[in-house]
């Protein structure tokens, strides 16, 4: 029992990757499943296509390896972060759609929130905001909206859970209610500093207790699953959000490291230790993870749209078919036109936190064609990431910027992209040999907790570079350009 079977259960696909006992990736299956958007501003998820399409790819990533359930030795979990379901605990059948960490629905409640002056109280207890990103206001939401809920969540016959405790409630058939401290820390319900669920908070959004989940270390037993799932019982021994098990996979286990990863958003997250630093330019304080009881901190800056502009190319302006195709127009773009999207499809995040802001392309002219678009909708990736790293430097103190910046996630692949990062914010990027860093954090979770994979030093050491990216851009053009992205989104933000 060698074997590692990781879940990543993302925004737009459900995956699953077999890892051997050296950390290697034997197989892969992965499937997309359909986007709901009732309203503008507004994202669901079927909870039955969550479901099924991770049970299907964990059975597919063993039927492609030639790997049985003998051969396995724990499962790990990663999860879309934020994205809030609510079930009843007797047939297990959820009581509405999931409500996406994108939807905006609650926008309206937060700026309540904000305007009694709760929000100072929930930063200190949670190290967030009051935004719609989180999953408090969104559980909220579905109480208040599906008739008979709050009277059944009163008598303890519903559950809440982030994708995490939905899926281990599904994979152990009810057994489990549970999650780990970095999904719990996304919640806006959990206090970080005391490590429990915070009843004030619950008390003002009308969360009853009963409702929430166990927290566990990031390494633990979770549960097992049913026998008849995969051939026998499995243990699910490793579980953390997204992004915390990318940090995890990239093995950022040292105060001062950190890293970014691009998928559908984009997510950097700085590793303050022992710390939980109290932002002043709106970042997030949150948990890295945990493991033996004590939480390791980071600053945390999110950014809504990454890969998805990329979606948008291909969906929306169907100027591309395929992802790949935006590198070589970026290369094609004519350097005369300096074009800045502002790609606020979902409102802005760190650290700028304008839930109603919507996207803007600024320097169009008549010459303005595919190519210049999609070089434009490349380098909002860079200029995003550039305003996280200077509100974090500001928290943090970092004396002349990041040392190094470690990626990973689908955009990684275009060394366009990558380049333009490391010129914009004139550090180096270190893309990883294993680019799968947030299965590997997960697997390495629950593989660490059966005793198949070494301990945190260890693994630290083994961490594999790829490729370096170095600036090349000349500090004059590097903050010509950036003034003008701030300059874009500056009126964006008063449009």
């Amino acid at each position: 029992m060698t074997h590692i079977l990781a879940i990543d259960q993302g925004t737009t696909s459900s995956r699953a990757i077999l890892f051997d006992g050296e950390r290697r990736i034997k197989a892969m299956a992965q499937e997309e499943f359909p986007q709901h958007f009732p309203r503008s501003g507004w994202v669901e998820h079927d909870p039955a296509d969550i479901w099924s399409t991770t049970a299907s790819t964990c059975r597919g990533a063993m039927e492609r390896a030639g790997v049985r359930a003998e051969d396995i030795a724990a499962i790990g979990i990663t999860n879309q972060r934020e994205t809030t379901l609510v079930w009843d605990r007797e047939t297990g059948e959820a009581i509405h759609n999931a409500i996406v960490w994108q939807d905006r629905r609650t926008a309206a409640f937060c700026e309540e929130l904000r305007a009694e002056g709760f929000e100072a109280e929930i930063t200190a207890r949670t190290g967030l905001l009051a935004d719609p990103y989180f999953s408090g206001t969104k559980a909220r939401y579905i109480l208040e909206s599906v008739d008979g809920a709050r009277q059944k969540a009163a008598e303890g016959k519903l559950a809440f859970g982030t994708v995490d405790t939905y899926l281990i409630w599904k994979l152990t058939g009810g057994a489990a209610h549970v999650t780990d401290a970095t999904n719990a820390a996304r919640t806006m319900l959990y206090n970080i500093r005391e490590g429990q669920w915070d009843e004030v908070i619950c008390d003002r959004l009308g969360i009853p207790l009963s409702m929430l989940p166990e927290v566990k270390d990031c390494a633990a037993e979770f549960g097992t699953t049913r026998a008849d799932l995969f051939g026998r019982e499995l243990p699910i021994l490793g579980v953390a959000g997204d992004q915390q098990a990318a940090t995890i996979g990239q093995a950022c286990f040292k105060p001062g490291m950190l890293k970014s990863t691009y998928g559908t958003g984009c997510f950097a997250l700085l590793n303050t230790g022992d710390t939980l630093v109290e932002s002043q330019n709106r970042l997030l304080g949150t948990i890295a993870y945990q493991l033996d009881g004590t939480p390791t901190y980071a600053l945390e800056g999110a950014i809504f749209i990454a890969g998805a502009v990329v979606q948008w190319l291909r969906d929306g302006l169907k100027i591309i078919r395929d992802a790949a195709e935006t590198q070589p127009l970026a290369e094609r773009a004519d350097d005369n036109q300096e074009l800045y999207l502002v790609p606020a499809f979902t409102g802005l995040g760190a650290p700028y936190w304008d839930a109603e802001a919507r996207g803007a392309i600024y320097g169009l002219t008549r010459n303005t064609g595919p190519a210049e678009l999609a070089r434009a909708a490349l380098e909002s990736v860079g200029f995003q990431t550039r305003d996280l790293l200077e509100a974090m430097q500001a928290d943090w103190q970092i004396d002349g910027g990041p040392e190094v910046l470690r990626v990973d996630g689908g955009m990684t692949a275009s060394d366009w992209t990558m380049q333009f990062l490391s010129d914009i914010i004139g550090a180096p990027v270190d893309r990883p040999v294993i680019r799968e860093t947030t299965a590997l954090g997960a697997a390495w979770l629950a593989g660490m907790k059966a005793g198949v994979y070494p301990g945190v030093e260890d693994f630290g050491e083994l961490w594999e570079r790829d490729t370096r990216f170095e600036a090349r851009m000349d500090a004059g053009t590097r903050e010509r350009r950036y003034a003008g992205w701030k300059d874009a989104v500056g009126r964006t933000l008063t449009a």
